[in-house]
């Protein structure tokens, strides 16, 4: 029966093209079930959790990846981009959780119901939060020892160069104003 539904070869006998399509014959939507809540603005999808949340309900965990039915609506628009709610239920304790597309940012917010765990962005990476490299000198050869010290000059030579840069142009701001 399910294998009729996704190729549509099926024609009821006392159907005729002249009477229309055979979802307008049988009385039912293209989409079949996923459309059931269409005239509130609901459309059933398939959701992809994009990042690890925290449910509100029984706070357990529900992993990156994890695929649920998810009601989408339009809840504004940033510019001419829609900004799509996703309000999906959690496995374990059927309690709501709901959340947005971020277009300016090209993200995910969790809006109501659960929070984001919080995680490292690149685990490999030993960069601080600033995007600094952090590294443990007592680990290191002598010899590399000297490279790092020479990166590290070079890098503070171009944070002194930066904040020059930046007074210099506030000043050429503040003289033409």
């Amino acid at each position: 029966m399910a294998e009729r539904r996704a190729i549509n070869k099926y024609y009821p006998p006392d159907w005729d093209p002249s009477q229309g399509s055979t979802n307008a014959y049988v009385g039912q939507h293209p989409l079949r079930d996923r459309a059931r809540k269409l005239d509130e603005g609901i459309l059933i999808v398939r959701f992809e959790l994009p990042f690890s949340i925290w449910c509100g309900g029984c706070n357990g965990l529900l992993a990156t990846g994890l695929r649920f039915n998810a009601e989408k609506k339009k809840a504004g628009s940033y510019y001419s981009t829609p900004i799509w709610s996703f309000r999906m239920k959690c496995r374990e304790c059927s309690h709501w959780f709901e959340i947005r597309t971020y277009p300016k940012d090209s993200a995910y917010d969790v809006i109501d119901g659960a929070r984001k765990k919080a995680e490292p962005e690149d685990l490999e990476d030993d960069n601080d939060e600033l995007g600094e490299k952090i590294v443990d000198l007592s680990q290191v050869d002598e010899s590399d020892k000297h490279s790092l010290l020479h990166e590290l000059e070079v890098s503070e030579a171009r944070k002194r160069r930066a904040i020059q840069a930046a007074e210099r142009l506030s000043t050429l701001q503040v003289s033409y104003a």
